[in-house]
C-alpha cells in the first residue's frame, strides 16, 4: 500500500472520531432523554392503569349479565366450555365452543423436532411472562339498548356434528341465533367456514360488516431460531394486486388501504391463512418479533371487517388453510376458493426472489427438483444432481468467460509493449486507445467476460431463493446434517461466542474453504491489466477483497441452512474442477494463433470489428477531442491575459 494510499485512511479515520466526537450528545442532554423516556414510561403505566379499570368495569358488568336470566345474553354467557375435533387425513382441527373458533391445528404428515405432529398453534400458547394468546374473535354490532356481541366470552352449542363438519349454534332463544357452520374439505388443508343469523334482524344493527380480530403466536417448529426467523412474516393478498408482507426482521405495522383477498400468518414450511369470500377491508397488521428461548418467533395480529348480512338471506363465507408451505399444494388449495371467481395465488407466500429469478425457480429448478425427488433418492444426492445439471445448463456461458479471459492473457505481451510505450501519466487517454484498437484488432474484447457471468448470476440467487423454501429438506439427513433444512451442529458448545454463535456448521466450513479455492484459481485466470502502480495497487487491493470474502460468507452463512450451505460446497467444488479443466484444454498459444489469424483476414475490414470495441473508441476519440477543445480554450485565456 502507498503513502497516499494510508495518509487517505489515517484522514478518514480522524474524519469520522471527531465527527462522533462532536456529535456526542452533552451532560444536559442525557439528562432531557432521561426525562422524556421516564415520562414516555410515566404515560405507559397512566395507560396501564386506564386499560386495568375498564377491564375490571366489563368483568362487572359481564357477571352481572351472567347472573341475570332476563338478559338478552344470559344463555351464551352460561353455557359450556366442549372441544369438537374436525379430521382428516391431513390434519386435526379442534374447535372450541367458547368464542365458536378453531383453538388449535395440528398436521398428521408432519413432525415436529419430538416426533410429535406438528402443532400449528394452540389457545394455550403464551410466553414465559404470561403474556400473548391465539384469539379468533367475531364482533357483531348491535342495535341501540343491546350490548355489542363479541364471540370471545360466548358459549356455542355444536350441532349437525360429523367427523368433518359441525354447526356452532350462538343461540340467544330458541329462535334467535348466530350458526358457524364449519366444514373440512376431503383430503385437503381447507376449512370452509360460513356465518349466518337468524331471526336477528331486531337484534343487530343494519350495519353490513363483521369486525374479526386474529391474534397468533408463531411457533418456532425448526432448530435453528434465526435461519427460521428470517422466513416468517405476515403476509397479505390485495384483491387486485400482488402479495406483499411485513419486515421479518423488525417490529413493524400497518393499516391497509385496500381490500385484502386473504392474510396469512406464515413460518418457514407451514402457514395458517384466512381467505375471505368477499374481500377483507379497514385491514390493521401488526407483527412483533419475539426473543430466542420463547419457543416462539413472532406475535401477529390483524383487525379488520368483512361482508356481513344481518338478515341471514346471505351467509358471511370465510375459508383457512393450515398447512405445509408446498408450492403444489398451494396450487391446488387456490382452486378450493369458494368464491369460483377469485384467484388466490396462495403459492405467493412462498418467496421465490424478483421476477425475473421466481420465473427461474417456478418453470426450471422446481420442475427440476420436484423430478429428481420423485426417483426416491436421498435428498443430499438429490442437491448434488440438481448442482451437476445447473452446472453443465451455465457451463457454456462459463466456457465462453474463460475464452474470454485467456485471449486477454495471450494477449500480455502485447499490453505490455502499450504500457512500455506510454509510461506517463499524461499519455493514459492514448494507451487505453492502443489497448482498444489493439482488442478490436485480435477480435477480443474486457467485457466479454461479464455477460456470461451476468447470465448465470439469476440462476445462483433463484437457489439462493428456492433450497431455505424446499420443505422437502426438512428433517431430512445426510452424512453428518441431521436435518438439511437446518445448520450442521457438529461441532457445538453451550455458551454463545459474538458473530459465530454457539456452533461451528461443517457444511458452511466446508463452502467457504473452497470458496478460497475458487478464488485462487479465478485470479489465476484474471489476466494483469498492467499499467501505473496505483493500478497494480488496486489489483492487488480487489484479490485481497475477494479472499477476505470466504470469511465473511462464514459468519454469514453459519446459521444457514446445511442443505443451502452444501449445494454451494458441492457448486463451488464443481466451479474449481471446471477451471481445471478448462486451464488444461485451452492453449493459449494456439489461442494467440487464431486471434493473430483473425487479426489477419480483417486487416482491411473495419466493418468486422467488435462492435463494443467500436463503440468504446468513438466515446475515447470523442473525449479526446473535448480535452483538445478545453485545452486550447484555456491556452486562449492565458494569452488574452499576458
Amino acid at each position: 500500500m502507498d503513502k497516499r494510499s494510508i495518509i487517505g485512511y489515517i484522514l478518514i479515520g480522524v474524519v469520522l472520531i471527531s465527527y462522533f466526537a462532536l456529535n456526542r450528545p452533552s451532560q444536559a442532554d442525557m439528562e432531557a432523554q432521561k426525562h422524556y423516556r421516564d415520562s414516555v414510561a410515566y404515560v405507559e403505566q397512566v395507560k396501564e392503569l386506564e386499560r386495568q379499570k375498564v377491564e375490571m368495569a366489563e368483568l362487572a358488568e359481564f357477571e352481572k349479565q351472567k347472573n341475570d336470566t332476563t338478559d338478552l345474553f344470559f344463555n351464551v354467557l352460561n353455557g359450556k366450555n366442549e372441544t369438537v375435533v374436525l379430521s382428516n387425513n391431513n390434519v386435526n382441527i379442534n374447535i372450541s365452543t367458547l368464542g365458536s373458533r378453531v383453538t388449535s391445528v395440528s398436521l398428521k404428515d408432519y413432525k415436529d423436532q419430538n416426533g410429535g405432529d406438528v402443532v400449528l398453534f394452540d389457545s394455550n400458547d403464551k410466553l414465559k411472562n404470561g403474556k400473548g394468546n391465539n384469539t379468533l374473535n367475531f364482533t357483531f354490532e348491535s342495535k341501540q339498548g343491546y350490548k355489542n356481541i363479541n364471540t370471545a366470552q360466548l358459549y356455542s352449542t355444536p350441532i349437525a356434528k360429523t367427523d368433518s363438519s359441525v354447526t356452532m349454534r350462538l343461540a340467544f332463544a330458541a329462535d334467535k341465533y348466530i350458526d358457524f357452520q364449519y366444514r373440512l374439505r376431503k383430503d385437503s388443508y381447507m376449512l370452509d367456514l360460513y356465518i349466518d343469523a337468524h331471526n336477528m334482524e331486531d337484534i343487530l344493527s343494519s350495519k353490513k360488516d363483521i369486525e374479526i380480530d386474529w391474534q397468533q403466536l408463531a411457533r418456532q417448529q425448526e432448530p435453528g431460531y434465526d435461519f427460521e426467523q428470517r422466513y416468517t412474516s405476515l403476509t397479505y393478498k390485495p384483491v387486485d394486486d400482488d402479495s406483499d408482507y411485513l419486515s421479518e426482521m423488525k417490529d413493524e405495522s400497518e393499516k391497509l388501504t385496500e381490500p385484502i383477498s386473504w392474510v396469512a400468518y406464515k413460518n418457514q414450511f407451514f402457514s395458517c391463512i384466512m381467505i375471505s369470500g368477499e374481500e377483507f377491508n379497514n385491514v390493521d397488521i401488526a407483527s412483533k418479533k419475539i426473543n430466542e428461548g420463547e419457543g416462539y418467533l413472532k406475535d401477529f395480529a390483524t383487525t379488520m371487517t368483512t361482508p356481513f348480512d344481518p338478515t341471514g338471506k346471505q351467509p358471511t363465507a370465510l375459508q383457512f388453510y393450515y398447512g405445509p408451505n408446498k408450492f403444489n399444494i398451494l396450487c391446488e388449495s387456490s382452486e378450493m376458493a369458494i368464491n369460483p371467481d377469485s384467484d388466490l395465488e396462495l403459492e405467493e407466500i412462498i418467496y421465490f426472489g424478483w421476477p425475473i429469478v421466481r420465473w427461474i425457480n417456478r418453470y426450471f429448478i422446481m420442475y427440476l427438483f420436484d423430478g429428481l425427488s420423485s426417483l426416491g433418492l436421498n435428498m443430499g444426492i438429490v442437491l448434488i444432481l440438481l448442482t451437476l445439471i445447473v452446472k453443465a445448463f451455465v457451463y457454456p456461458f462459463t466456457k465462453k468467460s474463460y475464452i474470454s479471459s485467456a485471449k486477454m492473457r495471450a494477449l500480455k505481451p502485447y499490453i505490455d509493449e502499450i504500457n512500455k510505450k506510454y509510461p506517463k501519466q499524461e499519455d493514459a487517454l492514448r494507451k487505453q486507445q492502443e489497448t482498444m484498437a489493439l482488442y478490436s484488432k485480435y477480435g477480443a474484447s474486457p467485457m466479454g467476460g461479464c455477460l456470461p457471468m451476468l447470465i448465470q448470476m439469476p440462476v445462483f440467487i433463484a437457489l439462493f431463493n428456492f433450497v431455505p423454501n424446499a420443505i422437502e429438506l426438512r428433517q431430512q439427513s445426510f452424512l453428518w446434517a441431521h436435518d438439511l433444512s437446518a445448520y450442521d451442529a457438529l461441532i457445538s458448545w453451550e455458551k454463545p461466542i459474538w458473530l459465530l454463535g454457539d456452533h461451528i456448521s461443517i457444511f458452511c466450513l466446508l463452502f467457504c474453504v473452497t470458496q478460497i479455492l475458487n478464488t485462487y484459481y479465478t485470479s489465476k485466470m484474471q489476466p494483469s491489466m498492467g499499467g501505473s502502480p496505483e493500478m497494480e495497487q488496486q489489483q492487488k487491493m480487489m484479490r485481497w477483497m475477494m479472499y477476505l470474502m470466504p470469511i465473511m460468507f462464514f459468519f454469514m452463512f453459519n446459521n444457514y441452512s446445511s442443505g443451502l450451505n452444501f449445494y454451494y460446497f458441492v457448486s463451488t467444488l464443481v466451479s474449481v474442477f471446471m477451471f481445471i479443466y478448462m486451464r488444461k484444454t485451452t492453449n493459449e498459444q494456439e489461442l494467440l494463433k487464431k486471434m493473430e489469424a483473425y487479426a489477419e483476414a480483417n486487416k482491411n475490414n473495419p466493418k468486422k470489428q467488435n462492435n463494443m470495441m467500436s463503440r468504446l473508441e468513438a466515446l475515447q476519440e470523442q473525449q479526446k477531442r473535448l480535452l483538445e477543445e478545453q485545452e486550447r480554450i484555456r491556452n486562449q485565456r492565458k494569452n488574452k491575459n499576458k
